[in-house]
């Protein structure tokens, strides 16, 4: 085997050095270093494939050096160390991208095997790579066909997040993809041959959401004539994936969160608890943050869930996708219709990305599916669309005439308006709160990490403090 190369960056000499023995006993190539200062050194002119960082440091803490780690390192797998067992700094570590997280004092024993763990997944993940293309175009991922920078980075983002266990919230409006995304996590992840359980919130009454997630004994209620697993046990070894998850009642809530916590679940009716061993990823089309204020969703539960957040942007912020998407779905729908179809021609796309859409990809997928059913041959006759759509693309019509040509000038494109209008509503807030960041989103009635990602997008600057949002 080929020299494994680790640094580890540790204040106390003592430490450093025991742990450097017993590495290069395992066969390590290991660099050291005393402070940030030392390591920044060595993260330029070297690679390495592990690094293990102290966060308690005298100078720059490890917590604050980390993300410098990242961008010098993107290979490495990083993990943390700390004699702190605090929750919040072991969360602070994960979201800012480390692999782990060890609490010290810690025998040489588990960090090797957390090593030979990571090794290990790396090798079912370069396995899995070599699935992707087959997976796409098998349909699954359908929504993850793009040509947009937004899109393009929430690939890596699921990318990411298919290496390790972490629990991801993922945000967007309905119809853009959520549940594909979430697909895809576990298609990527090396629990992809174990199951992939999904439950909508809202879609089940709240009397049977408790039993559905954690199941129930025999008799342990009216009507209980069989023991139910629940669905935290039937996606063992694999993912549930809990969509709207604003929906979630309360009780449930607390249930889910020491699930969470505690890898085990309490059936109704059932003693003791039963360890489970579930990937959790959790989605939303409400803002949890506004849900929170409003006493509905639990601050301790939304601390667990957004450890890693992926954001779906809606389809009419990404109108270079809609060729490329509509393509591939109209593929899918000639395989499941039957039909051979062609593809769009370029008048039609026009028209459909002056369009809103407010249901995004679902509603694409809904219209393209009416205008195919709806066509004798493999050209899709777009007169045949429902009315609702006709109104809002006028080319479709027959007769559009002068009406669908003025549709493409710029003061006409609602997409330019809303961002104009955003942009000033943004810049208005801003200086209102003079640049506190925090007031001027409460101002806006939009969640803080809303603003921070609008201010990039519109290459903002914020005239005030830089330190009112949370990272």
């Amino acid at each position: 085997m080929p020299d494994r190369h680790i640094l580890l960056i540790d204040a106390d000499a003592g430490a450093r050095s025991r742990l450097a023995r017993v590495l290069r006993d395992e066969g390590f190539a290991v660099r050291t270093a005393a402070n940030a200062v030392e390591s920044t050194v060595l993260v330029e002119r070297e690679d390495f494939d592990y690094i293990l960082c102290d966060v308690r440091m005298p100078g720059r803490s490890g917590l604050e050096l980390l993300p410098d780690l990242i961008a010098e390192q993107p290979r490495a797998r990083i993990v943390m160390m700390s004699a702190s067992a605090a929750i919040e700094e072991t969360l602070d570590a994960v979201r800012l991208g480390a692999y782990d997280y060890l609490k010290k004092p810690f025998q040489p024993q588990e960090l090797l095997r957390l090593i030979h763990k990571a090794e290990e997944r790396e090798r079912l993940r370069s396995e899995n790579q070599r699935l992707r293309v087959a997976l796409r175009e098998e349909g699954r991922g359908q929504g993850l066909v793009t040509s947009s920078a937004c899109m393009k980075r929430v690939l890596e983002l699921i990318d990411r997040a298919a290496r390790f266990k972490t629990t991801v919230l993922i945000t967007g409006e309905s119809g853009v993809g959520k549940e594909v995304v979430a697909r895809t996590i576990h298609e990527w992840s090396d629990r992809s041959s174990m199951p992939f359980i999904a439950i909508n919130c809202r879609a089940i009454p709240e009397a049977l959401l408790e039993t559905e997630l954690f199941g129930h004994a025999r008799g342990a209620f009216g009507g209980a004539d069989f023991a139910r697993r629940g669905l935290f046990r039937e996606a063992e070894g694999g993912t549930l994936f809990v969509d709207e998850i604003g929906k979630l009642p309360p009780p449930i809530q607390v249930k889910l969160l020491r699930a969470l916590q505690d890898e085990e679940v309490h059936p109704v009716g059932e003693a003791p608890p039963v360890p489970v061993d579930v990937r959790i990823l959790a989605a939303t089309a409400r803002d949890l943050e506004t849900e929170i204020r409003a006493g509905r969703f639990r601050q301790d539960l939304y601390t667990r869930l957004d450890v890693l957040r992926i954001d779906i942007p809606p389809l009419r912020e990404r109108p270079e996708d809609l060729p490329e998407l509509a393509d591939h779905l109209l593929r899918r729908l000639s395989r499941r219709l039957g039909k051979t179809l062609r593809s769009l021609d370029a008048k039609a796309l026009e028209s459909l990305s002056g369009y809103a859409w407010p249901g995004n990809a679902r509603e694409l997928e809904n219209l393209l599916e009416r205008a195919a059913i709806l066509s004798a041959g493999d050209r899709l006759v777009l007169d045949g669309l429902l009315p609702e759509a006709a109104e809002e693309l006028p080319e479709f019509s027959s007769g559009a005439g002068a009406a669908g040509a003025s549709r493409n000038e710029a003061e006409l494109s609602i997409k330019r308006a809303v961002r104009r209008l955003e942009q000033d509503l943004i810049r208005r807030a801003l200086e209102a709160s003079g640049g506190n960041r925090s007031r001027a989103a409460g101002m806006l009635e939009i969640s803080p990490r809303t603003l921070r990602y609008k201010l990039r997008e519109y290459d903002i600057v914020s005239p005030g403090p830089l330190n009112e949002l949370p990272s």
